[in-house]
């Protein structure tokens, strides 16, 4: 009941708060989408609806399941601009907020400070303080509100400075952001987007060295999503701020630095869809975030010595890309996980049940998970790469598996 009363608190909050002052104009009178960017959207009857006529399912009675699916934009223009990762997300936010004048921003420091890792900097004096809000240091609050602005036809991204501080707003995640749509009936949506940087970073101690994936997986209602490259990061923070269902966005603090050319042309990237880093026979690889480096770090050694790796980055960690997946299996007929979450009720525990339970018949060796220590991250820096899984150690798993 107390978690019921959170939500209603935030909700009836807000209400108080005339939120159309953050809209400076009519969602009706928002220009039309982009040729190179289509979102479609699923219909009682199976058929499919394309452009902004989507946005009509917002206070639908049905169950929204996979309305976030989005196509691939053509990445073979020669256009296009070198972006950090960081930069990348900024710019995908700063595109939705100019986009729909429902986006708005929440969380420490996101306004004038620019965010902890910078990527909302410059959107406070761009957009103004109420669509880019500072908040206290109160997660339990600040999600709470968030989630309460999304029932008021808001689409808010909640930023976590570090996503272990996320555990303090538990309960606003689990049992207000993932069931309102059910508990209520179908009354409501909750458009809200929680994201922010996490992972094993370089001695930042126990307590900012969280993987967060494994807690949130089992929130019924919730997509989890993981960019490793500015091309994903941008097209992953499109999507999920476009899509109905809440999204946590799982950012590495490693990987803020990572520059690609991406296009010039609008894109956005599938929220359940993963992506085939390189075509093999022998072997597939499944990985995400910044475990994707590691991997391929392995791949050019095990090139070397004769083996051909498929690796695929799932990037969509709820729900698993189930299809990519398969076809790879009932090719190379062995899996390696490599993954930095948790051994124990990790998202490669999740993983392996779900290829066993599907593809079992296709396999011709058990499926290997390579996974980060159950143990808390050390603050000493050898200590805490033996806690990660090294570029060493996949190719060890593949020689196993491949005899």
């Amino acid at each position: 009941m107390s978690a019921i009363i959170h939500g209603a608190g935030a909700a009836t909050a807000l209400s108080t708060f005339n939120s159309k002052k953050l809209v400076a104009r009519s969602r009706t009178n928002l220009p039309g989408r982009s040729k190179r960017c289509i979102v479609a959207a699923g219909s009682d009857d199976g058929s499919k609806s394309f452009g902004s006529s989507s946005l009509s399912l917002r206070h639908s009675h049905k169950l929204i399941a996979n309305n976030a699916v989005a196509t691939k934009a053509d990445t073979s223009a020669t256009t296009g601009h070198e972006l950090l990762l960081f930069e990348a997300l900024q710019e995908g936010l700063e595109e939705e907020m100019d986009r729909d004048p429902h986006v708005c921003v929440m969380g420490e420091d996101v306004g004038h400070y620019g965010g902890s890792y910078k990527v909302t900097k410059g959107l406070a004096d761009k957009f103004g303080d109420l669509r880019v809000l500072d908040t206290p240091i109160c997660e339990n609050a600040f999600t709470g509100m968030g989630i309460g602005a999304a029932m008021t036809d808001l689409r808010p991204v909640i930023e976590g400075m570090n996503m272990g501080f996320l555990l303090l707003a538990f309960n606003q995640i689990s049992n207000n952001c993932g069931m309102l749509h059910y508990t209520s009936g179908g009354q409501f949506t909750i458009p809200v987007v929680i994201r922010g940087p996490g992972g094993v970073g370089r001695q930042l101690g126990a307590e900012h060295s969280q993987r967060l994936e494994s807690y949130f997986q089992s929130i019924p209602g919730i997509q989890m999503v993981a960019c490793s490259t500015p091309y994903n990061a941008k097209g992953l923070m499109k999507a999920a701020i476009r899509s109905e269902n809440p999204v946590i966005l799982f950012e590495h603090v490693l990987l803020y630095n990572l520059k690609e050319k991406i296009p010039d042309e609008e894109y956005i990237c599938n929220l359940e869809e993963a992506e085939m880093v390189r075509p093999g026979e022998h072997i597939t690889i499944l990985t995400y975030s910044r475990m994707r480096y590691h991997v391929m770090q392995a791949a050019k050694t095990l090139v070397n010595k004769g083996y051909d790796p498929e690796v695929i980055d799932i990037r969509s960690l709820k729900p698993f890309d189930l299809y990519t997946i398969g076809n790879s299996v009932k090719k190379t007929h062995r899996v390696l996980i490599v993954e930095e979450c948790m051994r124990t009720g990790g998202i490669g525990a999740s993983l392996t049940a779900a290829i066993n339970e599907n593809f079992h018949d296709y396999l011709d060796a058990p499926v290997m998970c390579l996974s980060s220590q159950d143990v808390p991250t050390p603050y000493a820096g050898t200590l805490e790469e033996w806690t990660v899984v090294q570029p060493a150690q996949i190719v060890t798993a593949v020689e196993q598996l491949c005899q």
